[in-house]
């Protein structure tokens, strides 16, 4: 059988096409593909910005109407750039599993002295979205004092974006790091040169990789759309083989939350679903075209929730009562290789210790990044309080191996094979809460259940909540199952009676 795939005639397009390619004769090995590549009109149209070029079809209808009429057999998209409303002739018949769904944000390491010292960012982006999230995010994160963020409109594939970069007066960029990903892992010889550039702007750059809890990816970011006639029976059960359930329903229920607002791909809100063991996380971040702003962060639990209590009945109701230990630092000599760290609290990175640019800095969640920046410090992208499980996808920015080093307490939970880098003790405090009156439970750090376990062992009759990683474990490990929840503010909102 022979089929033909389409696609876009860009670099990442055509890589797209070939990852399809290549699953199919993996799974059907008698198969003979064959490739077809063409121009739309946001390929011929590289002066309009984006969100002034009509909202269908930019990047995608030439390929539709190619299917329509038997040019070829299968169109590959990026899904985020289909239009919300379906067509009736065809359909997305199967996705390959999900790259990366983030933002990458780069900066000129040698443009980053002048950021600090004027407090002037310039970042280049094609994307409305992406400018109306991080004109707050940024200031907060980035370790300097920013007076003046300016986000200017660029078109072109990633690898012009990337060298627009080199422009006059122009600090950085934000792109899909699924693009980014894909153009340096592809291993086709054609390619070479692009893989080539485009890993020698790095080794010039900063990087942070953008939470999504802050910067909600377009929906369907990251994402494959493999397209058909739907008459085609059997081009489906060719893709079924190839086909991720969970990537495709996780985009689909980004396109429906955005088709509630809507459904422009012009507008300024980005929404990414998370599909995790304990539940579905989805953040939701934007402005619609009427002026409502969206935010939110939630989870939709896979296990069914207790009944909500008083107040009076929930511990702790601010997390600072939480804290069943002093600190007291120790010496420390960091690794002076290049490496990763892994910081949950920003205490635990000794002050005045100075990270080389080619060390990482990885947290736990957003507020230690955003503590670590008031201190100067660059920080590379957050774990967003989701666990230490939570793969940091970063190989591909790195041309080199690093380390992983998780700074801690004496006797710090491992996990991953992460190394552990003590930089202070626990020392447990004498005065510690009266929790008889209480019911439910939330954890922030299972060195701090233990500790109160260990003194009020009634304690594991009661009802315990936390984040999903290592406190989960431990909790666990002392024989409780706990109740998940993103965070501690959003359990006190929804657990709580009044």
């Amino acid at each position: 059988m022979r089929v033909i795939i389409a696609a876009r005639r860009s670099e990442l397009a055509r890589i797209q096409a070939f990852q399809v390619g290549e699953a199919l004769g993996k799974t059907h090995p008698q198969l003979c593909i064959d490739y077809s590549f063409h121009e739309s009109l946001g390929d011929r149209n590289q002066t309009d910005p984006l969100w002034q070029m009509p909202e269908k079809g930019v990047f995608t209808q030439d390929l539709r109407e190619g299917l329509r009429e038997g040019h070829f057999d299968l169109a590959v998209h990026s899904w985020k750039d289909l239009a919300i409303e379906e067509d009736p002739d065809t359909e997305i018949a199967a996705t390959l599993p999900r790259a990366d769904l983030r933002d990458l944000l780069l900066v000129r390491s040698e443009r980053w002295d002048e950021a600090t010292r004027t407090g002037r960012l310039r970042i280049l982006t094609s994307s409305p979205r992406r400018s109306y999230n991080l004109e707050t995010f940024l200031p907060e994160v980035l370790p300097a004092k920013l007076d003046e963020l300016e986000f200017v409109p660029v078109r072109g594939n990633v690898p012009t974006r990337v060298r627009k970069m080199w422009e006059p007066d122009v600090d950085g960029l934000v792109v899909a790091k699924a693009a980014l990903d894909r153009l340096l892992e592809a291993e086709q010889a054609e390619f070479s040169d692009t893989r080539s550039n485009l890993r020698n702007a790095l080794a010039q750059c900063r990087w942070m990789v953008l939470p999504l809890r802050a910067n909600p990816a377009a929906p369907g970011q990251g994402a494959l759309a493999i397209e058909i006639k739907r008459d085609r029976k059997d081009l489906r059960d060719l893709l079924n083989l190839i086909a991720c359930s969970a990537t495709y329903e996780a985009v689909l229920r980004e396109r429906e939350i955005l088709r509630a607002f809507g459904g422009g791909c012009h507008q300024k809100i980005g929404v990414s679903v998370l599909r995790r063991p304990y539940g579905e996380i989805t953040s939701l971040r934007g402005v619609t075209e009427e002026g409502a702003t969206l935010s939110s962060y939630s989870l939709y639990s896979a296990r069914p929730q207790p009944p909500k209590v008083f107040r009076e009945q929930m511990w702790p109701l601010e997390p600072s009562q939480a804290d069943w230990f002093a600190r007291e630092k120790i010496p420390l000599t960091m690794p002076d290789k290049p490496a990763a760290f892994w910081i949950s609290k920003a205490e635990a990175l000794p002050t005045g210790v100075q990270l080389a640019p080619t060390q990482i800095v990885w947290t736990s969640g957003i507020q230690t990044w955003k503590r670590l920046a008031q201190r100067g410090v660059w920080v590379n992208g957050s774990a967003e309080s989701l666990g230490e499980q939570e793969d940091a996808r970063i190989d591909n920015l790195i041309d080199a191996e690093l380390g992983w080093f998780k700074l801690t307490h004496v006797n710090g939970y491992k996990e991953n094979g992460m190394q552990t880098l003590a930089t202070y003790s626990l020392i447990p405090k004498h005065d510690n809460p009266d929790l008889k009156l209480q019911k439910y439970f939330f954890w922030t750090s299972g060195s701090g259940f233990e500790r109160a376990l260990a003194l009020n062992p009634w304690l594991k009759e009661k009802t315990h909540f936390c984040g999903p990683g290592n406190t989960q474990r431990i909790l666990a490990r002392n024989g409780v199952e706990p109740f998940i929840f993103l965070d501690h503010a959003q359990w006190l909102e929804e657990m709580r009676l009044s």
